[in-house]
Order: structure tokens, then C-alpha cells, then sequence
């Protein structure tokens, strides 16, 4: 392979995903961009004919994903940089959504990371190198009311994440959960699946979040190209974070969660030492 990556990218019509892949290509990487309409990646193709490969890719169809990653090795003979950005939000206090929505739901932010992550990572071992970014959230921390269920998927992404890395980290495979906040894109718009089920009286958190959402958009804190240009700089780092929080929501956010977690847990450290069995004495 040339000096320049090859990065893999999920979800690359429109936000990050978009901004990411525009980014790299501009940069000289090669890219691989995938969505489940490769047409709307049409400019992409034209612009950088030598150095991007457009593929469909739908992230909870296991055999499209391994299609998707035999055609980028093909193409380019290997991947370097493997990142999960397909996901989407669903509005809705825990009994709100339907079942469908909910494995909707999970079947894209989380079993979709999945996929991609067990279907690259043949390839990133026979190369002894590689680097694999987890798109999770800020809210894959913390949560909010009628939004659980996403963050019940980054989460979970979170904590694979974490895995992934203690065994991969001796196959010289880097992993980075990126954790963005607020971003300036379509994400609140386009991106966030009211619920089938809403129970406006008893779950008014639903109403008022959705109302959040429609206010900030436009005025996330974040700029996804600039998002963008970390991932980059992260990537191209000597010694790249687990943790990458992105953003001043973010950052903010998962330090006060953290603050808080270590005081409660503080102050219950008798009860939870006070489990375990008494030591014998003579």
C-alpha cells in the first residue's frame, strides 16, 4: 500500500461521515464511502475518480457489510482506518417506542458496528496494523430523559469499544471512541425517529426534548469539519486517546457525569466493601 491511508467510512451522505470523507480525500487519503444510497455520493466519485470507491452499504445486512470491505481491499489493497459513523436517534421515554423501533434501533447503532468491526478485522490482523473509530456520544456517558434508547446504544458501543481494545492493542490495531456533542448538521432534523407510542401526559420529557432538539438546531457547538480534522490529526497521532470526547458539551458533560459518579459511589464505599465474607479469626 502507498503512504496515504485507506479509511473505511459508514454513513458518509450527509454530517460527519460526509464532512470526514470530503476531509481525507481533500488531504490525499484514499477513501472508501459507503451508504445505503451511493448516489447521493455521485460528486465524491467525479472529483476523486483515482482515490475514492463508492459502495451501498446498509450496516445490519452482515453479507452487504462483508462485500462492502472485500470491495475496499480489492480496490486498494487494504484498509487503515476503519470508522463506524452510521447511527441514528429515537425519541421516546422507555415505554414510548415500539418493539421494532427499539431493534431498529440497536440492529443499526450498535449490531451495524458490530458488523463492520468483525468483518474488518481479519484484514487489520494479516496486516499487523490498523485503527478502528467508534462513533459514539457524548450521551454514550450520560443519558436524557425519552432518549434512552440511543444512548443505551452508544453505551454499549462504549463498552466494546473498551474490550476491542485490550485485544487487539498486541495485532497493532489502535481503537478510539469518538464522543461528540452538539454538531452542526441535518442529525436533529433528519435524524431522530419520534416514537410510535408517545404518552404525552404521563412522559412529558418526550414533548420537551423534542422541543430542545428543534431549538438547537443549527446552533450545535460543534463543527463537523473540524471534527473531521481531528479524527485526522488522532489518527496520524503517535499515541492515540481511547476516549476522545469532541466538543464543549461533550467534554463538559461527561466531566460533571464523571464528578458526580465518583461522589455517589463515595459515599456508599462501606456498604459496598461490607459485601463480601468475613475473614476467619482464630
Amino acid at each position: 500500500m502507498s503512504e496515504k491511508k485507506v479509511w473505511f467510512i459508514t454513513g458518509t451522505s450527509t454530517g460527519i461521515g460526509r464532512e470526514l470523507a470530503e476531509t481525507a480525500l481533500e488531504k490525499g487519503y484514499r477513501v472508501v464511502a459507503t451508504a445505503r444510497k451511493p448516489e447521493v455520493l455521485k460528486d465524491l466519485a467525479e472529483k476523486y475518480p483515482e482515490t475514492v470507491l463508492t459502495v451501498k452499504l446498509d450496516v445490519t445486512d452482515k453479507k452487504n457489510v462483508t462485500e462492502a470491505i472485500n470491495q475496499a481491499v480489492e480496490k486498494f489493497g487494504g484498509i487503515d482506518v476503519v470508522v463506524n459513523n452510521a447511527g441514528y436517534g429515537l425519541l421516546g421515554a422507555v415505554e414510548e417506542p415500539s418493539d421494532e423501533q427499539i431493534r431498529a434501533q440497536f440492529e443499526t447503532n450498535l449490531f451495524g458496528v458490530i458488523n463492520v468491526v468483525r468483518e474488518s478485522l481479519p484484514t487489520l490482523r494479516s496486516q499487523k496494523s490498523g485503527h478502528i473509530i467508534n462513533v459514539s456520544s457524548g450521551l454514550g456517558f450520560f443519558a436524557f430523559p425519552s432518549y434512552g434508547y440511543y444512548s443505551a446504544t452508544k453505551f454499549a458501543v462504549q463498552g466494546l469499544s473498551e474490550a476491542l481494545a485490550q485485544e487487539t492493542a498486541h495485532l497493532g490495531i489502535k481503537v478510539t471512541i469518538a464522543e461528540p456533542g452538539g454538531t452542526r448538521t441535518a442529525f436533529l432534523a433528519k435524524g431522530v425517529v419520534a416514537p410510535e407510542n408517545a404518552l404525552p401526559e404521563d412522559y412529558p420529557s418526550t414533548t420537551k426534548l423534542a422541543e430542545m432538539f428543534n431549538e438547537r438546531q443549527g446552533k450545535e457547538f460543534s463543527d463537523p469539519r473540524r471534527i473531521a480534522e481531528v479524527l485526522i490529526e488522532v489518527v496520524e497521532s503517535e499515541n492515540p486517546p481511547l476516549h476522545l470526547p469532541l466538543g464543549e458539551d461533550s467534554y463538559n458533560g461527561i466531566q460533571t457525569h464523571l464528578d458526580k459518579i465518583k461522589q455517589e459511589i463515595a459515599e456508599r464505599r462501606e456498604q459496598s466493601l461490607s459485601t463480601g465474607y468475613k475473614t476467619a479469626t482464630a
